[in-house]
């Protein structure tokens, strides 16, 4: 089994900070983010609870993959972006100058849309951030560790006997799901998926879909996706972007049905987009 995640050490509160409301797990307030002079994201303001999974919709370039690397700090990597607002997880400043961004990137690990396993053995691909941040003890750990994982991202029953083989050798589903695998060894709080089923063929993504549903007992996931139906069979909650700007967020049920956003229900009906 999976040890329990160790407490939250290396983040830093903002001095008077309330305590977030009973299960939110990230709180978002007043958020802007730029690419040197151009404004990305406007004002973003909303709550992402703990252990559901919550998906970013809205057209090509509204905003949505920016404001989910916000929340590990990947776009820290991009020269001259800059960040205003406030990241709160469980409480604590993401964005303090005190924070460790590597520890926060083991908490809140990362899935993007195209599979990058590494060129390694299947093995090695998932051992790969246990090795660098010298989580397991020994072999018999670190195999443990590694089995516990691929069995999460439900792949271990087609890879068990075919873990000295080349990843690159998978298909691209069982590519992506390796991908997961490897994110889940480290034992992240959070699990952030940029649009991980677009490159995939319709079995494979069923198969991706299956396995959100199945992680949100353990994690708290945010989603990024371009396609509607999938936000509407796999999301708790929707949030609807549109010009770097959160339009409307709440149960998804009901963004689909009755949002209160003539904007928001003109995008989900169709009428563009």
């Amino acid at each position: 089994m999976i040890r329990p995640l160790r407490p939250l050490t290396t983040f830093t509160s903002p001095p008077g900070a309330a305590a977030p409301p009973t299960g939110v797990k990230i709180a978002v307030t007043g958020l802007d983010f730029f690419y040197s002079q151009k404004q990305a994201l406007s004002a973003i303001t909303t709550d992402l609870q703990a252990n559901i999974v919550t998906a970013f919709i809205g057209p090509s370039g509204c905003g949505k993959s920016t404001f989910l690397r916000t929340l590990n700090r990947m776009n820290d990597i991009i020269p001259g972006a800059r960040v205003e607002g406030q990241i709160l997880i469980d409480g604590h400043d993401i964005y303090h100058p005190g924070t460790d961004v590597v520890d926060l990137r083991r908490r809140v690990g990362m899935v993007f849309q195209k599979s990058n396993p590494f060129p390694k053995s299947i093995f090695e691909n998932v051992a790969y951030g246990l090795r660098v941040n010298g989580i397991t003890r020994n072999r018999g750990e670190l195999e443990g560790r590694v089995e516990d994982s691929l069995k999460a991202a439900a792949i271990w029953d087609e890879v068990k006997d075919r873990l000295s083989e080349s990843a690159l050798m998978l298909s691209g589903g069982q590519q992506q799901r390796l991908c997961i695998a490897r994110a889940l060894a480290i034992q992240p709080e959070i699990l952030l998926m940029d649009e991980p089923a677009s490159a995939l063929d319709p079995i494979a993504t069923q198969r991706i879909e299956e396995l959100i549903y199945q992680l949100k007992t353990t994690y708290t996931i945010v989603i990024v996706t371009h396609n509607m139906q999938q936000a509407a069979r796999v999301s708790d909650r929707t949030a609807f972007f549109w010009l770097g700007r959160l339009v409307e967020s709440g149960p998804t049920e009901q963004i689909f049905t009755s949002p209160t956003e003539k904007l928001t229900e003109d995008y989900v009906t169709g009428r563009f987009g």
